[in-house]
């Protein structure tokens, strides 16, 4: 009999953070639940991150993963927005780090080459990955939360690395 890994895939964000949650027996994938974290513009960054944060914390009481898959910040268009991704996956970690759950890091070439074997996959071609693999209905949206789930789907190989 198979032990079931539960992962949570997270699209790191301030405005909106996308995650994905896949069970994993076997070698089979289901898709348990995928959507975003969203924040208001209006609201203080510090309040922002607090809200993330408070939601993260209520979807890992709620799906109680067994590890968590992370996207790392690889490329960025503009400095400020950049920062304070940086700065919301820094409370990210913090929250995966106090929750004692498992963390892999991968970034978007890796992610990409996983579900696709090419590094410069769109985004199009990644949600029909994730929709052809997880066997969904239709694809994944908004583009945050089918990100998670190809985080999630990622991670698999690096976690049974570890055991």
């Amino acid at each position: 009999m198979s032990s079931t890994k539960r992962i949570l895939g997270i699209d790191p964000g301030f405005g909106r953070m996308g995650f994905g949650i896949i069970d994993v027996t076997g070698g089979k994938m289901k898709m348990v639940d995928y959507g975003c974290l969203e924040t208001h513009k209006g609201e203080e960054f510090s309040e922002r991150l607090f809200c993330l944060i408070k939601h993260l914390r209520e979807l890992i009481i709620k799906y109680k993963p067994t590890a968590v898959a992370l996207e790392e910040l690889f490329f960025f268009k503009n400095l400020k927005t950049a920062i304070n991704v940086a700065q919301a996956r820094g409370a990210v970690m913090l929250q995966i780090k106090e929750s004692k759950l498992p963390l892999v890091e991968l970034t978007p070439l890796q992610v990409k080459q996983s579900l696709t074997s090419y590094g410069r996959a769109d985004k199009k071609q990644m949600q029909k990955m994730v929709q052809v693999i997880l066997k969904l209905k239709k694809m994944p949206r908004p583009d945050d939360a089918a990100d998670a789930l190809a985080i999630a789907i990622a991670a698999i190989p690096y976690l049974n690395q570890r055991g």
